[in-house]
């Protein structure tokens, strides 16, 4: 599994929160295989890849 990935350090930036809000938009639409959050354990902006669910049968 790859680890989380920080988009933006929200420590060492100077955005305003609905600067902050409106990258994770644009985010989360440049990078659609990433699920964008906040991650508040290391207080920034991450993605995890996305990973696909099995169907009914069992297959991908």
């Amino acid at each position: 599994m790859e680890p989380d990935r920080v988009f933006i350090d929200i420590k060492t930036c100077d955005l305003t929160l609905s600067q902050v809000m409106a990258e994770m938009v644009r985010l989360q639409s440049e990078y659609p295989e990433y699920e964008i959050f906040m991650d508040g354990d290391r207080y920034a902006i991450a993605g995890r890849r996305r990973t696909r669910r099995w169907d009914a049968e069992g297959s991908r």
